[in-house]
């Protein structure tokens, strides 16, 4: 099962993309679907079908979700960044994505205008099926109901010019979001998955979900101890090294540009990197959808 938006004229609803990316089966409305996301995965999806090539997809994402990334959670990317000389932090460096940042496989990203280009980070993105207060790391774990693949593009510009990293980390539809799989069908990310992501086809990043520094059960018990956590709510958990600022002589996505993330069980995001004109010239890309709280027009799904 792949769980994406379908975007309508005046709502949100989950549909089952099918496992050839051609068709695409409703579920149920987007927050009848995050009021019991356990419950409707564990039915058989039987709605209204409609070719996927003819749907508006977007992330099914609702629009008050909270998004949670991991910063410099693998230890060669924490390495080849801000702990180069510095001993680990015993917590997870966290920041937020808006949702509004979100967007899809297939649909275009601008490169800001003040920035020579962007950079890549290949990674997964872990969903919160059930409220957390004070988890345990357990209790966090059993609670994540699903996974995508994600690309965490960063304005590294915009990023560097403060300790604070959300400026650069929220460009206008900057974080491609794969569709989410069921947990049953990924398995332990302990145990290991590949995140392998090219650029114009040529490997940047290639490593296992078992190399994280801080686990996804223990990373949502710590947060759920300070903000609660809701059905839909989001954990980026990190990009491996290989990522292009830190690269002699540093290599960023540019207009033209084709980035790829695969991830095991998860399946490809690709995206191509636009110039920043389409920032303003894009005007129905730059829509909200109402109750999805991200843009509402992209490509399908790759």
């Amino acid at each position: 099962m792949q769980i994406v938006g379908v975007a309508g004229a005046d709502k949100v609803q989950a549909a089952n993309l099918s496992p050839d990316g051609e068709r695409l089966t409703v579920v149920a409305g987007l927050r009848e679907f995050w009021a019991d996301p356990e419950g409707w995965l564990a039915r058989p999806s039987v709605g209204e079908t409609l070719p996927a090539g003819q749907a508006r997809l977007v992330p099914p994402v609702l629009p008050e979700a909270q998004m949670l990334c991991v910063g410099l959670n693998y230890l060669d990317h924490a390495a080849e960044g801000s702990y180069r000389d510095q001993e680990l932090p015993e917590h997870p460096t966290l920041f937020a994505r808006w949702t509004r940042s979100l967007t899809v496989g297939g649909a275009a990203i601008p490169v800001p205008a003040t920035e020579d280009g962007l950079d890549w980070e290949g990674e997964i993105v872990a969903w919160v099926g059930r409220t957390l207060v004070d988890a345990d790391p357990s209790e966090a774990l059993d609670a994540v109901v699903g996974y995508s693949t994600f690309n965490d593009v960063t304005a590294r510009r915009a990023q560097k010019l403060t300790s604070q990293w959300i400026l650069g980390k929220n460009a206008d539809r900057s974080g491609p979001l794969g569709p989410m799989v069921p947990a049953g069908e990924v398995g332990d990310l302990r145990d290991g998955l590949r995140v392998h992501t090219r650029v114009n086809g040529t490997t940047v990043q290639d490593a296992s979900t078992s190399q994280m520094i801080h686990r996804v059960g223990e990373t949502l018990a710590h947060i759920s101890r300070t903000l609660t956590l809701h059905p839909g709510d989001l954990l980026a958990t990190g990009t491996p090294s290989g990522v292009g600022y830190a690269r002699t002589p540093p290599w960023l996505l540019r207009p033209g540009d084709v980035v790829e993330v695969e991830v095991e069980r998860l399946g490809i995001l690709r995206n191509t990197i636009v110039g920043a004109e389409h920032r303003r010239n894009s005007s129905l890309g730059d829509l909200l959808d109402e109750d999805a709280g991200v843009p509402a027009v992209f490509s399908r799904q790759e």
